[in-house]
């Protein structure tokens, strides 16, 4: 089967082209594949974070792409919808993530779906979690261009269904493996300078107020003495919020801040160290950070939004906190260090994980789904 695959790839980084290089690399085991990519994602004025590209450290999958889409370049919509029937896939995947490209990537599908090619969206978001007034028409507008959906978790599925009776499948987020080998805890813990032999809470990921980390923060002046708090992330905007938050927080020597955009190479480091990683999201479909995780061997402790209950709870890889406070996440974090067994229990049930969890899984039931359009 011919498949052309319109999303981020190489040069751009980030969660979204790790994923779709992943992707598109298991798919073409046993297909012809073919990357769109953009030619500009987003105008560097817009882009909150240092930078959109590859940077050296970064363990980036080097996809060969055709760079055509412009997202504020309407003259490229049709031109990028064109270059792809040129290639006459049998089908085309859309990765979806944000509203920002309700424009360029609505116009491609309806120009596709007009020469009776069928295009499919994978939804990482369907609606952004900071909602906007645009958010629904623009989301609308691409879906309407589509022939189908594959969804990454229960929130993502029902948000779909709230717009409309659409086709989809819901499927998963799968385990990343680009990140390297787990390092000695002893080793990452000198390579951060962290104190060895206290009990290691990681908050990893780009840092935007759904994503709680002044919950976390507040939840861990609730902890003992020997706990440790991990904070490794780029903030998309100020960090002056969580810092007046750390500075005011009785464990404020034991809160070690990496406030930057962490390359593929150092991963490995925060994660090594880590004794559970902590995502104490105000909303959230599924998350990446949970399948680098599991990658490590690293158990959560997460909140109740989206798919997380399910994904943790559901699988025994974890703790789900009651709900989103600073008092329920330590409660949440104390469980899982004074349950005898638990910490191995929940490794043990990671590694069960990682078989269902494959791109291989994933890609596998993503075509039979294709196959039904």
């Amino acid at each position: 089967m011919r498949i052309a695959f319109l999303s981020c790839f190489y040069p751009y980084r980030g969660g979204i082209s790790q994923f779709s290089a992943c992707m598109m690399l298991e798919l073409a085991k046993e297909h012809e594949v073919k990357a769109f990519n953009f030619s500009r994602q987003y105008p560097s004025i817009l882009f909150p974070g240092t930078t959109q590209y590859v940077t050296p450290g970064d363990f980036a999958t080097k996809v060969e792409s055709d760079r055509v889409l412009d997202s504020v370049n309407p003259f490229t919509w049709k031109r990028t919808a064109r270059r792809i029937l040129e290639w006459k896939p049998d089908v085309v995947y859309i990765c979806w993530w944000n509203t920002f490209f309700g424009p360029s990537m609505g116009r491609v599908a309806h120009f596709l779906k007009r020469r009776g090619v069928r295009a499919i969206g994978i939804l990482h978001n369907v609606l952004p979690h900071e909602h906007r007034i645009w958010d629904k028409p623009l989301v609308k507008h691409f879906l309407g261009g589509c022939s189908g959906f594959v969804t990454l978790g229960n929130e993502g599925s029902e948000s779909l269904a709230s717009l409309g009776g659409f086709s989809f499948t819901e499927l998963f987020h799968p385990v990343y493996s680009q990140f390297g080998e787990k390092l000695p805890r002893a080793e990452a813990e000198k390579r951060m300078g962290i104190p060895a032999g206290g009990k290691n809470l990681l908050f990893f990921g780009l840092i935007r107020r759904y994503k709680g980390l002044d919950i976390l923060i507040q939840a861990f002046g609730l902890l003992p003495e020997d706990y440790h708090l991990i904070i490794a992330g780029e903030p998309y905007g100020g960090f002056e919020e969580y810092q007046a938050l750390i500075d005011s927080n009785p464990g404020a020597s034991r809160i070690h801040c990496f406030t930057k955009y962490i390359a593929d190479e150092e991963v490995k480091d925060y994660f090594s160290a880590a004794d559970l990683s902590v995502l104490p999201y105000r909303s959230a479909t599924q998350s990446g950070v949970r399948a680098v995780s599991y990658h490590f061997g690293v158990p959560m402790v997460v909140t109740d939004t989206g798919s997380l209950r399910a994904d943790i709870e559901g699988t025994g890889t974890g703790l789900v906190a009651a709900e989103a406070t600073p008092e329920a996440v330590a409660d949440a974090v104390r469980r899982f260090f004074d349950t005898p067994g638990l910490a191995d229990e929940c490794r043990a049930n990671i590694e069960k994980e990682m078989d269902r969890l494959s791109w291989k899984n994933f890609c596998s039931r993503l075509l039979k789904y294709t196959a039904t359009i």
